[in-house]
């Protein structure tokens, strides 16, 4: 495992762990306290001491990796922050917000990654002054994850009903078009058949209006010849009867 890199949030000194040997500081770590104050020290106030500690290793667990075959470990600091550097860590985060080029709108990992090191960064300090506060933000920060994790299933979740979506659309697209061509080559079959039938009746009319008009010349000669049979027998008739009248 590679050291970790830099974060907003603030750690101790890096120690290396071993299975027998105590804890021993990367460098030499500065003693802020006397030995004639400690020995002065309540235990009261050691007790509230490590329980802080605890509750801080419990929140921010401390960082391991490996180095020259040895394991280091590096705990969130326990010391309590000052206003310097509470503007301060606004200063590192503006800076690094602007180093990542992270943006500024939409979604960015590396603006959720910034400042959810600041949000660490503030829980650790509200922890050393008020544990009880601090386990309430660190609730916060686990509804916020859990929040944020929901949001984030959700999109996923949409993009590939979307994607589902499309390419259903796609596939139902191009059936749509295959069932358009069979429907447009039906439509010109039955076209053709409709104009055959029509060629039909209009061969079909032609002929039965030749064939009325040929009746009706031979009908018209039937007539006349009729006519003039009848008008002939009359002439005999009346040629018959006149002489023997006289």
């Amino acid at each position: 495992m590679i050291p970790p890199v830099n974060s907003l949030v603030k750690y101790e000194v890096p120690k290396v762990k071993s299975g027998h040997d105590k804890p021993k500081p990367l460098m030499d770590e500065p003693s802020s306290i006397s030995p004639s104050k400690s020995t002065k020290a309540s235990a009261v106030e050691a007790a509230k001491l490590q329980e802080t500690e605890e509750i801080l290793s419990a929140i921010l667990p401390p960082r391991e990796w490996n180095e020259g075959g040895q394991l280091w470990v590096q705990a969130v600091s326990s010391h309590p922050a000052t206003r310097l550097e509470v503007v301060g860590l606004k200063e590192q985060l503006d800076h690094r917000i602007q180093q990542r080029q992270a943006r500024e709108t939409g979604i960015c990992p590396v603006r959720r990654e910034l400042y959810s090191q600041a949000f660490d960064e503030i829980i650790r300090q509200i922890t050393i002054e008020c544990a009880e506060r601090g386990l309430l933000l660190l609730r916060v920060r686990d509804e916020i994850k859990m929040t944020l994790q929901a949001y984030q299933t959700l999109y996923e979740s949409s993009i590939a009903f979307g994607m589902r979506k499309a390419l259903q659309a796609e596939q139902g697209k191009s059936e749509m078009r295959k069932k358009i061509v069979d429907l447009e080559e039906t439509i010109k079959q039955q076209e053709k058949v409709i104009t055959d039938w029509k060629n039909k009746f209009d061969a079909l009319e032609k002929r039965e209006a030749e064939k009325r008009v040929s009746e009706q010349a031979k009908h018209a000669e039937e007539i006349q010849f009729l006519k003039k049979t009848n008008s002939q027998l009359k002439t005999q008739l009346e040629g018959i009867i006149a002489p023997t009248k006289k």
